[in-house]
């Protein structure tokens, strides 16, 4: 389905508008949506990609929403962040969620009761199956509710974030025989959104209640002697980006520790409601929550379809899930070959998740359990609360070695998590490092230093994603092992360099944001745009997740006006217009969106028979190149370069399948054909390829699929 195209005023070259980044983040999730569309896909998944694009609506409004409505409230008619800017982002976002809701009640759920999967409402219940329900509600959910009726002593309570609650309107008089109108009745998060019903009273069938059904059914339980009247369950997103001024704080990890505690009650940026909430009680919301009309949002459901996903963990229907897919075990790596041993020989690429994060897993395990192993620096960004890698450098300290973590606290929504990595790390010995004040360390990189003979020798792990092995099974990057000495001489300058705020030297191989990756990437994009204007043959490929950097926009634009042919695969926000004739004819822009999601970041550029390919833990925005430490590193092997051109740039610049394209309306349509057919590496079955399924077959049929070694 085509998605909508919006502008903003600001110009990089006259004529040319760029995309307003806040229009594209909603289109990308329009793409998302577009997979719990697809009738091909199994019914489950469809369920988990509707449930993905909640999860990401939520941090949009977390995150993104707040400049847009305080600009609206304050009446404001200039800037980027006005009342018309708000309006439009509103309109764009309830069209959005109404058809998510519409996929929920009109197509999915059908679905769902075709296969035997219902959720039942209270009116769809027997008797049997309320009583279950009331028994249920007794022991588990009544215990853990405390309705608030409002009045002088007891003003409207704080609400905390994405949190379920009831407003309740009542008749009567209080125990006091006081006109009170109006109750809140908060629904404590540690309560299953959903819940299964056990076989002796679902008739064989497979049934589901939504919380919020049990605590409506029995809303009059909970106010004896009052009648219930409207009502509506209720939920408020809260804007959740915490900032912290690091020059003005002593102890940044007890600052963040602090904002944890106040996110959850952050500015109100949208409410949610029922379709049937009563006008008198939205209003009355609203009012509470200082929040314009345009931030209501009536749905038709559950106000959380995020947490529906609580539903695909209770179902034991694999027919409906995709078919497992088992990694295989890195091609280039011999389970059971020493890493030491095989570095030396040459580097080494990991292409998660079609080859298993376990050899990561692994490297670091034969560097903690190798005597001769004497030093590991790592970066910390997320890693998740349940880490093997962190179990493992905690046992690389038992064992005597030195650890240096650099553990970036201010990753979002991991803040938590990484505190207290840091402070476990902390208390056993390892050197905890929290980055550079006021940059973020986004790059990922793990380090060894081993003693063979009489010299000291580093092995690397570079990499464009996280030392997560959660996600390293879910999203798409590039694991670079190494021992090429340049290499690991900038990676241990760039340890030392954010340890000790020390003066970084000039790097053999790679670029360091803040300091000459974009500056680097710039003139690299300039000097082609000078050799095309000679009539040199000129190419640029880039994949990365964000494009919204302003000054590389400019120097893309300038060179593809100088003849440079220019192909962007860009997941996500991208505010460059590709296409617009006289302009950027020259620049094509698109997006795949596959089973997996896209997260590595390559860029390739090529100035007559001169080819390079850097890979990069940045995408191209402002905050990566100006605000992150950040790194990009060049792949010299030409055997490795290669392979990383054809599976992670022709591959997908050939997908006829899971890829969008961006046209000169500034409006993604879906690709349903090759449409690079005709030049070099063109997919021949052109309706069929796609890259993500090309590449898990590829790996399939070569027959890597080995179980990963454990100790």
């Amino acid at each position: 389905m085509p998605e909508t195209g919006e502008t903003l005023s600001v110009p990089v070259k006259p004529g040319l508008t760029l995309l307003d980044r806040d229009h594209s983040i909603l289109a990308f999730n329009e793409r998302v949506l577009d997979w719990a569309h697809r009738p091909e896909v199994p019914l489950i998944e469809r369920l988990r990609y509707l449930t993905i694009v909640s999860s990401n609506l939520d941090e949009f409004f977390e995150v993104r929403a707040a400049p847009h409505l305080a600009a609206h409230i304050a009446g404001e008619r200039k800037g980027n962040y006005n009342v018309d800017s708000f309006e439009r982002l509103a309109d764009a976002a309830h069209s959005l969620v109404g058809r998510q809701y519409a996929l929920y009640n009109d197509e999915l759920i059908p679905a769902f009761a075709a296969k035997g999967i219902h959720v039942i409402s209270h009116g769809e219940r027997n008797a049997i199956q309320r009583k279950w329900v009331h028994d249920y509600f007794e022991r588990e959910v009544r215990p853990l509710l405390i309705p608030v009726g409002l009045d002088p002593a007891h003003p409207f309570p704080q609400v905390a974030n994405k949190s379920l609650n009831f407003i309740v309107r009542l008749s009567g008089k209080d125990a006091f025989g006081r006109d009170n109108p109006i109750a809140i009745l908060k629904v404590p998060r540690v309560l299953p959104r959903m819940i299964r019903m056990p076989a002796k009273v679902s008739g064989g069938k497979t049934l589901f209640i939504a919380l919020s059904s049990v605590v409506r059914a029995h809303l009059s339980s909970m106010f004896p002697g009052r009648e219930v009247g409207e009502f509506s369950q209720f939920r408020v997103t809260r804007h959740s980006d915490m900032a912290v001024d690091e020059e003005d704080v002593k102890n940044l990890r007890t600052a963040l520790r602090q904002g944890l505690q106040h996110r959850h009650f952050g500015q109100a940026v949208r409410l949610e409601v029922s379709s049937s909430c009563a006008e008198s009680l939205a209003s009355f919301l609203l009012a509470q929550f200082d929040l314009p009309p345009q931030a209501l949002y009536r749905v038709h459901g559950p106000v959380n379809l995020a947490r529906v996903a609580q539903m695909i963990d209770l179902l034991d229907e694999p027919q409906l899930r995709f078919q497992p897919y088992q990694a295989s075990y890195p091609v280039a790596l011999s389970p059971g070959q020493s890493f030491f041993e095989r570095l030396q020989q040459g580097d080494v690429l990991i292409h998660q998740p079609f080859e298993s994060f376990e050899g990561v897993l692994a490297f670091l395990r034969e560097a903690v359990q190798d005597p001769q192993v004497l030093a590991i620096k790592q970066t910390i960004y997320r890693t998740g609360a349940d880490s093997q890698m962190m179990d493992l450098l905690r046992e690389a300290v038992r064992r005597g070695k030195e650890v240096t973590a650099v553990v970036e606290l201010k990753a979002r929504f991991d803040e938590e998590a990484n505190i207290n990595w840091a402070e476990m790390l902390e208390s056993i010995g390892a050197q905890v490092v929290y980055g550079v004040v006021g940059l973020k360390t986004h790059a990922k990189m793990l380090l060894v230093t081993r003693r063979e003979g009489k010299q000291m020798r580093r092995y690397g792990h570079l990499s464009t994603g996280n030392y997560n092995p959660r996600t390293a099974a879910l999203y798409t990057d590039i694991s670079h092992l190494t021992a090429d000495p340049l290499l690991t001489a900038d990676m241990e300058a760039v340890f030392v360099h954010m340890a000790g705020q020390s003066r970084l030297p000039k790097l053999n191989r790679m670029w360091l944001a803040p300091f000459d990756l974009h500056r680097n990437l710039i003139a690299r994009i300039d000097a082609l745009g000078v050799a095309a204007a000679a009539e040199e043959p000129t190419r640029i490929v880039a994949k990365m997740n964000a494009l919204t950097d302003e000054a590389l926009i400019a120097a893309l634009v300038k060179a593809g006006q100088k003849g440079v042919k220019i192909d962007l695969i860009v997941r996500g926000a991208c505010t460059l217009p590709a296409k617009v004739p006289g302009l950027t004819e020259n620049i094509r822009v698109r997006s795949v969106i596959g089973r997996f999601l896209e997260h590595s970041r390559v860029f390739y550029f090529r100035q007559g028979n001169d080819e390079s390919l850097y890979l990069s833990s940045a995408d191209w925005m402002n905050r990566n190149m100006l605000r992150r430490i950040e790194l990009a590193w060049p792949v010299t092997d030409p055997v490795l370069r290669q392979r990383l051109i054809d599976e992670c740039l022709v591959a997908y610049l050939h997908d006829g399948r899971d890829a969008w394209n961006l046209d000169s309306d500034g409006v993604y349509h879906r690709v349903y054909k090759d449409t690079h057919a005709g030049e070099d590496g063109a997919s021949r079955n052109v309706e069929a390829h796609g890259a993500q399924l090309a590449l898990m077959n590829r790996y399939a049929s070569r027959g890597f699929r080995r179980a990963a070694p454990r100790s």
